[in-house]
């Protein structure tokens, strides 16, 4: 879920949406023991055959490893968590859990996918996504483009761990705003900045933050737009626009393009498919984050 903030908490008037992977412990919390009792006996009615489909998040009970289908074959399912770690488990009767309820995970008939679906990030897609109630931590970006680009290329991730992600309009009142937030356990904030590079206004806000509870990382870029890659645009690289003239419309006045910034951003936003289309400065922040706020203790 994605709204906007101000340095006063004011009004959330909408929201980019709340969510890569698959989940970072388990897909759902079933209470202090999923063991206690007979968990093998539904009650009522028999326990259903699922066909162990790549993509479908499932849970082993005895170590709680959680993850998503990434094959099946006569020895057992494999499947993958969040941090891509894989583990191979036997097709026992009543073996998994899925939503809380214990499955027998069966093979696939032949007309399954040959491999797991992949989501924009790279992840893999959760089949049958259902939302979730959003978690107490958040990732804060600074404005409605950089959550626009961060809900398209990692919001599904995002509504699988059910982090929202909000958008300030600038840094400069970074500190009392995560003061307001109130960091602590199990609350914790990510914040992505653009130019966040030596020496620039965006690093010395940054060097106030102390909590162990927030993590402010970012890219080099000027604007989230140059962390498009400039083929995706049709262009050799992003124009260097002079000093005192704003960085978009200096942008728009050297590319030629006869538009409204908002339009341009459509454009560009538009010929963005997937992880591939973005720069690693980029992507390896997002994803620092996401592991952050969806850290166990988080």
């Amino acid at each position: 879920m994605v709204s906007r903030r101000g340095p006063s908490g004011g009004g959330r008037s909408r929201t980019v949406r709340e969510s890569l992977l698959s989940c970072p412990v388990r897909s759902k919390d079933y209470g202090d023991d999923v063991l206690a009792g007979d968990w093998r006996r539904p009650l009522k009615g028999t326990i259903p055959d699922v066909p162990a489909e790549p993509g479908l998040v499932a849970e082993d009970p005895a170590s709680g490893f959680c993850g998503a289908v990434v094959g099946c074959d006569k020895f057992g399912v494999t499947l993958e968590d969040r941090h891509g770690r894989r583990r191979l488990f036997p097709l026992a009767k009543a073996g998994f859990l899925i939503d809380g309820k214990p499955v027998t995970l069966v093979r696939p008939g032949p007309s399954a996918p040959a491999g797991p679906v992949r989501s924009a990030s790279g992840s893999i897609a959760v089949r049958g996504l259902r939302a979730r109630v959003a978690k107490e931590s958040r990732i804060y970006v600074e404005g409605a483009h950089d959550a626009e680009l961060v809900e398209k290329i990692w919001g599904h991730d995002l509504r699988v761990e059910g982090v929202a992600v909000e958008f300030l309009e600038g840094v400069d009142d970074l500190p009392a705003i995560v003061e307001e937030f109130g960091p602590q356990e199990g609350r914790r904030l990510g914040v992505l900045v653009d130019h966040l590079v030596e020496g620039s206004k965006e690093s010395r806000i940054a060097a106030r933050i102390s909590s162990p509870y927030v993590l402010v990382t970012g890219h080099p870029f000027i604007d989230i737009w140059e962390a498009v890659k400039p083929s995706v645009v049709g262009i050799r690289a992003w124009p260097r626009v002079p000093r005192g003239v704003p960085w978009k419309e200096g942008v728009l006045e050297a590319l030629g393009w006869r538009m409204e910034t908002g339009e341009a951003w459509k454009r560009i936003l538009g010929r963005v498919e997937s992880y591939a289309d973005l720069e690693p400065e980029l992507l390896g922040r997002v994803e620092e984050l996401i592991d952050f706020v969806t850290a166990p203790s988080a």
